[in-house]
């Protein structure tokens, strides 16, 4: 079991029980999944870009990436129906917790100019959601093996009812969101 895991299990549980004041203990939000995505416009023209990207998310990731195709064709930005223009991959269990360990306490300090996630890119039923301009954040990525600086997203979808259920339980994992200090 991951060390965020252990501490969800043990910890974060009985905190969110009494903050929240749940009456049952499988009321306590969780994260349920961590998708990672990353949108190649530019894959259009080439693409041996999505070849390295997917290689980059995998290697980010832990886990393979799947390419995604466009559904369908848009000629006015010479795009057809599957061609290949993204790479995105679900996290779940063990390795979303261990992703999401090496996100929080090794990739986002290592943000320049870091100060502190937005607190309101919820999505209305307690799901997070955030951009990184630049993949050469986490450890896994050599610099020099890099073709091109590239941003992903990141959505952590949570089981909880609303906004700041998700907010709290993203609290206790130490997310460092604006204008709080983290522990």
């Amino acid at each position: 079991m991951s060390r965020l895991q252990e501490q969800y299990k043990t910890q974060i549980t009985q905190d969110l029980f009494k903050k929240l004041n749940c009456n049952n203990i499988h009321e306590v939000p969780k994260i349920e999944k961590i998708v990672l995505n990353i949108g190649l416009g530019e894959a259009k023209d080439d693409a041996k870009i999505v070849d390295k990207a997917q290689e980059e998310l995998s290697l980010i990731a832990g886990q393979k990436a799947v390419k995604t195709k466009a559904k369908k064709a848009i000629a006015g930005f010479k795009i057809r129906a599957g061609m290949p223009l993204g790479v995105s991959v679900t996290l779940r269990n063990k390795i979303m917790y261990e992703f999401l360990d090496r996100l929080i306490n090794i990739a986002i300090p290592r943000i320049r100019d870091f100060r502190g996630l937005s607190s309101s890119s919820f999505d209305g039923h307690g799901n997070y959601s955030f951009g990184i301009k630049e993949q050469i954040i986490f450890p896994e990525i050599n610099y020099d093996n890099i073709d091109k600086v590239r941003g992903l997203n990141i959505t952590i979808c949570t089981s909880a009812k609303n906004n700041e259920d998700g907010l709290e339980l993203l609290k206790n994992f130490n997310m460092p969101f604006k204008g709080e200090e983290t522990n």
